[in-house]
């Protein structure tokens, strides 16, 4: 991440305090709130996508710098609702802020960070940047509406996995990057190759959070581990475990994942299963395809420090799990 912190340190800069100024409000709670999510941590990945996209693409003027923190917005927007929903008393390994402040401070306060987004949408007068950024939202949305809709059950399909890891996670990193090509008024086919970039680099990212969930390696990126099996999300590596295993392994995964009984040795048991199956290695190998496709879509721009930068944060989201 090194080249791609000094490549745009200056933009990234004046999107943090764009970013705290915009979190303002008379409503005390609000700010308090959203600081504590925005100072829990986070390399703002996202909206350093949008900031050295538009470098790629020569762009020369500001408004990526208010689009960048649009984008963080509506990332820490939907983080504030996954904590609820997921029950999570953890983000980034300190307090998540509906363990601290509760449910529905948590859920409003994220309404009014997606609010705050649309307020920088609007101001930028672009109806193909509102199209992008609106798009993206609601698939988010409905990626996390499929996620709940296939947790705890063990016939969900890789492909209904891939469905909701798109939506989530890929979406957003798919319209992050695409701005960079819109503000900068660049031809159609360079805009769809920074969306390639971006989609396929977000399934990798994810799919590698997925197998870093259950590997030792979690703790020292600062997060806890287990949390997926906890709350019985069904992944990648489960799945393939699953299918791989006996039926007195598959008893194992439906008692823990689908019926929710768990123990304190669970978990071990859970690792110990994935580490016969390859459930973790087999995941990482298909990031590194996605990652290898997310490479190729930036092969249409001229080398330089900006596109090196934007592959090296590709080789980072796969490395994080080695």
């Amino acid at each position: 991440m090194a080249r791609l912190n000094a490549l745009v340190a200056e933009d990234l800069a004046a999107c943090n305090q764009l970013i705290i100024a915009r979190m303002h409000s008379p409503v005390a709670l609000i700010p308090q709130l959203a600081a504590h999510i925005v100072a829990a941590g986070g390399k703002r990945l996202r909206p350093l996508l949008t900031l050295a996209t538009s470098r790629l693409c020569g762009y020369a003027g500001a408004r990526h710098v208010a689009l960048a923190a649009c984008v963080e917005f509506i990332h820490t927007a939907t983080l504030l609702h996954d904590d609820v929903v997921d029950e999570s008393a953890l983000r980034r390994g300190q307090p998540s802020a509906n363990a601290l402040f509760g449910n529905k401070a948590s859920v409003l306060v994220g309404d009014f960070l997606f609010a705050r987004a649309f307020q920088l949408m609007i101001e930028d007068k672009s109806l193909e940047v509102l199209r992008i950024l609106a798009s993206a939202s609601a698939t988010i949305a409905e990626g996390e509406v499929l996620q709940l809709i296939t947790q705890n059950d063990l016939s969900s399909t890789e492909a209904q996995y891939l469905e909701v890891i798109e939506g989530k996670t890929a979406a957003l990193f798919a319209a992050a990057t695409r701005l960079g090509a819109v503000v900068a008024d660049r031809p159609m086919a360079e805009a769809e190759a920074l969306d390639a970039y971006g989609h396929n680099l977000g399934i990798a990212f994810q799919l590698v959070d997925d197998a870093l969930d259950y590997s030792a390696e979690q703790a020292s990126l600062g997060k806890t581990v287990g949390d997926d099996f906890r709350e019985g999300k069904i992944t990648l590596p489960v799945l393939l475990a699953f299918h791989a295993g006996d039926e007195a392994e598959r008893s194992f995964w439906r008692r823990t994942l689908e019926d929710g009984e768990q123990t304190d040795t669970d978990l071990a048991e859970a690792q110990r299963l994935l580490t016969r199956h390859r459930g973790i290695e087999r995941t990482i190998e298909r990031a590194e395809i996605y990652g290898q496709a997310s490479l190729a879509a930036l092969e249409v721009f001229p080398l330089g420090e900006a596109r090196l930068a934007l592959a090296d944060v590709v080789r980072f989201c796969i490395e994080r799990a080695r």
